[in-house]
Order: structure tokens, then C-alpha cells, then sequence
């Protein structure tokens, strides 16, 4: 529990920046749905150091670069969120064989987002 697990970098072109990280680091980088603007990102195999991630475009909740950490139990991180000073800026969601997952502001400002993973799932 609590390590990162997967990044999103925000980006006003997502299909330059697709073709920026393809080119420069050799990235692979496919599009998770057709209806939204979120491309899943691969940096390596999985038995290298380090972790995937996505390109997004920008929207209203989130614009920024955010780390995501796994967690043991999604709503009480949550609880313990809030009890510590931060606050939930996106309602729980469930991502399809992945888990449920949030997105919380830390009291310095930094949003970061919370994975509770299915198990066996794509994370």
C-alpha cells in the first residue's frame, strides 16, 4: 500500500504528445476509448523499474500532472484523506478490470489520485 502505481500528464494535444514520447522514448501508447481522451501509456516491460501511465487532455476537475498511489481500501484512504486535511475533488469511480479509484487534493494543493485495484486486474 501507498506506492505509486501509474501517472497521467495532461496535454492540450494529446495526439502530438502521443507521437512526442512514441519518437523521443520509444514509448508505446494506445488509445483506451474511442469516446474519451485518455491515451493508455506503456514505458517498458514489466520486469523493468518503473511504471506506466497516461496522456490525458485536460479537463475541468484535473490539469495537471497526477501520480496515482494503490491502496488497500479506497474509502477508508478516503476517510483518512479528509481526517488529515485534504479533500475528495472527484467522486468515486470504477475503471473496467482495473478498480475503483478517486482523485484527492492534498492540503499543499496536489492532486493525486487513489487505486483500489481488482484483483488479477490490469494494474
Amino acid at each position: 500500500m501507498g506506492r505509486v502505481v501509474h501517472f497521467e500528464f495532461p496535454s492540450t494535444d494529446p495526439e502530438a504528445s502521443v507521437k512526442f514520447y512514441e519518437n523521443v522514448f520509444g514509448w508505446k501508447i494506445a488509445k483506451y476509448d474511442s469516446e474519451v481522451d485518455y491515451w493508455l501509456v506503456s514505458t517498458g516491460e514489466k520486469s523493468e523499474p518503473g511504471i506506466d501511465g497516461a496522456i490525458y487532455r485536460p479537463g475541468e476537475t484535473v490539469s495537471g500532472t497526477v501520480n496515482t498511489v494503490e491502496v488497500d481500501n479506497l474509502d477508508e484512504t478516503i476517510a483518512r484523506v479528509l481526517a488529515s486535511g485534504g479533500r475528495q475533488v472527484a467522486p468515486r469511480m470504477e475503471i473496467p478490470n482495473v478498480g475503483h479509484f478517486a482523485y484527492v487534493l492534498e492540503p499543499g494543493g496536489t492532486i493525486v489520485g487513489i487505486l483500489e485495484p481488482v484483483p488479477g486486474g490490469m494494474m
